[in-house]
């Protein structure tokens, strides 16, 4: 199945108390220090927001959206526009900003209704990867035409674990069976609403 890697492992609280008479860690809580050590990334590099773009072409094309015959093509900034708010799950940061997404990494080939989005993770070995991918597949699930067969994948050589999360974002099955899982379809619409998941 479609699975993140084990975050309750990593999220889990050492339940110790602090030392006697330390009445800034309390039994079940965790210190700051200690909740940043167990983050993926706990210190990720935070990159300028670019300004929205927002083309007559994106808002003419949302005032018909239900319309599946028009013709204006897409191109790599308007599906770079959609994506590039998305939440990371861990930090209070977009995508854009974290240097995930980019519109280089978009490609759109209009014409034969084919979208391909490269992300790279934060550091190589995210096990947040796949819900980051599933949170981009989702979100252009929501607003592109059905037309559009969407690649999702992890930029090569970027992520450890490269072939296995770009099968599992690409898996038609896979897909549909996370996106009818309540838990993990809450995480992505954390990350579509600007919200962290975790």
């Amino acid at each position: 199945g479609f699975s993140l890697a084990d975050h309750n492992d990593r999220r889990r609280t050492s339940g110790r108390a602090g030392a006697p008479g330390d009445a800034r860690v309390r039994c079940g809580e965790q210190s700051m220090m200690e909740q940043r050590q167990e983050l993926i990334n706990p210190a990720p590099v935070v990159h300028r927001k670019s300004p929205s773009i927002r083309s007559a072409q994106i808002v003419s094309r949302e005032k018909h959206e239900c319309d599946e015959a028009l013709a204006d093509p897409f191109d790599a900034q308007e599906v770079f526009e959609h994506i590039k708010d998305i939440n990371d799950p861990e930090h209070p940061y977009s995508l854009e900003q974290l240097d995930v997404v980019s519109a280089e990494n978009v490609d759109v080939r209009d014409a034969e209704d084919r979208i391909k989005v490269a992300f790279t993770p934060t550091v190589p070995h995210c096990s947040m990867a796949t819900l980051i991918g599933l949170s981009i597949r989702v979100k252009l699930l929501r607003v592109l035409p059905r037309r559009f067969k969407v690649d999702i994948v992890v930029s090569p050589g970027s992520h450890s674990s490269e072939a296995a999360v770009n099968k599992q974002l690409n898996d038609k099955e896979r897909v549909a069976a996370a996106l009818e899982n309540p838990n993990l379809l809450e995480k992505v619409d954390l990350c579509l609403s600007g919200q962290t998941a975790m």
